[in-house]
């Protein structure tokens, strides 16, 4: 065969290939899909999961089917993932725990930013620093007192979480003593919290707000830089006095390495859509996330540079999987 042959037919193969991975992305998805939340449901990624896999299964008239799998601080669940085919059939609902895992478990059985592709950060949300509504303590200062006068005892929605990241913080910067309970997941320690076990909580937000409705339990200061629309009589951290403790969760999706482009994009595509509608908007507002609803690429490099931010933090604080 000449080559000018062979690169013709080259040619033709490549753009057959190409005419085939569009055909199947525009099919796609032809059978349910597997939206894996590495975290018990109630929490903070599962909310946000719930919502836009409604959403998509409208869209794609096929299930999104929501698979929880708590344990092993968020990677139990990414580990699934990451041996899961990459046809795009398996997600995963991914967090700051994440990046921040990358650093605090070396070993892990998966590597965050080889064996997964971004399709997008979905939302963001601040933390909230809450006790008992019995507790003595009505003010971040007061807690810090206490803290100085006895050790105190705080839930986390498990190692290396966003909560365990901002009690990490506090310790460092208030140099209080302080023992960490990690727990499965953010709505198991919050029940704790209000059946009086521990002494108190940096939440998540959205997974503590109905509680914070409901009177069932008191917040002392949020981590964002202003205060918050839901809760505008609690004071930002700076307020509260402790500048510094500023924290931000993010949650978003991903799905193994190697997925076709074209999905990837189309998911991505979708996603931001469903958050960008009014109604879906207003809702995950009234949860207590913000949408960002990111680029594949925006998401990759974003996700990249917390694995380095976190990294130092848990390097330069001594934080230790417990």
């Amino acid at each position: 065969m000449s080559i000018t042959r062979r690169v013709f037919c080259g040619a033709f193969a490549v753009a057959a290939l190409a005419a085939t991975l569009n055909a199947a992305a525009q099919a796609y998805p032809a059978k349910p899909v597997r939206y894996i939340v590495p975290f018990p449901p109630g929490g903070a990624t599962d909310i946000m999961a719930r919502n836009v896999a409604q959403k998509l299964s409208d869209v794609f008239k096929q299930p999104v089917v929501v698979d929880n799998r708590p344990g092993g601080s968020a990677m139990i669940g990414a580990d699934m993932a990451a041996k899961s085919p990459a046809d795009g059939y398996t997600w995963l609902a991914m967090t700051l725990t994440h990046a921040s895992n990358v650093t605090l478990f070396p070993q892990a059985q998966y590597n965050l930013l080889k064996d997964f592709a971004a399709v997008s950060v979905l939302g963001a949300m601040p933390l909230v620093v809450v006790v008992h509504p019995d507790s003595p303590v009505k003010s971040l200062s007061e807690l810090t007192a206490l803290g100085r006068s006895r050790q105190l005892l705080a839930g986390s929605s498990g190692n290396g979480t966003p909560p365990h990241l901002g009690l990490e913080l506090y310790r460092v910067l208030t140099k209080v003593g302080l023992q960490h309970v990690p727990y499965k997941g953010g709505a198991p320690s919050l029940v704790d919290l209000v059946g009086g076990r521990t002494d108190f909580i940096v939440s998540n937000l959205p997974e503590c707000i109905g509680y914070l409705k409901g009177g069932k339990l008191r917040p002392l200061a949020i981590t964002s830089s202003s205060r918050h629309v839901l809760i505008p009589d609690v004071p930002t951290v700076a307020e509260a006095g402790l500048p510094g403790f500023e924290i931000t969760n993010w949650t978003g999706l991903m799905v193994p390495a190697g997925t076709p482009k074209d999905i990837i994009a189309r998911l991505q595509v979708e996603s931001m859509n469903a958050l960008r509608q009014p109604e879906m908007t207003q809702r995950v507002r009234e949860q207590g996330f913000e949408v960002v609803a990111s680029t594949p690429d925006s998401a990759q490099k974003f996700i990249a540079a917390e694995v380095e931010r976190w990294g130092k933090l848990v390097r330069d604080a001594g934080i230790k999987a417990e």
